[in-house]
């Protein structure tokens, strides 16, 4: 998840999410080819990365290539609340 931090007003946040976006889908298809931009139900890509340090990068990438370093923060949602186990007292 991208996180358009550096932002001044709404619009300027949707293009910077659109423009990565769609540098996301450009580093991606360099690296693992066409097959690999198709996007799921949501909109996202599912490249066969081998790790999540790769998805990072591939983020990262497309962030710079944008243009925007130091304006885009990567979020995580790691559903935590998976994690939660209710006591049985």
């Amino acid at each position: 998840m991208i996180l358009p931090t550096g932002a001044n007003s709404f619009s300027e946040a949707m293009k910077m999410g659109a423009e990565t976006y769609q540098f996301l889908k450009k580093v991606i298809h360099e690296k693992f080819g066409l097959d690999a931009t198709a996007v799921g139900d949501e909109g996202g890509f599912a490249p066969n990365i081998q790790n999540n340090k790769e998805a990072l990068s591939l983020i990262s990438d497309a962030i710079a290539k944008a243009g925007y370093t130091g304006r885009i923060e990567i979020g995580m949602d790691v559903a935590a609340s998976e994690f939660y186990k209710e006591s049985k007292n």
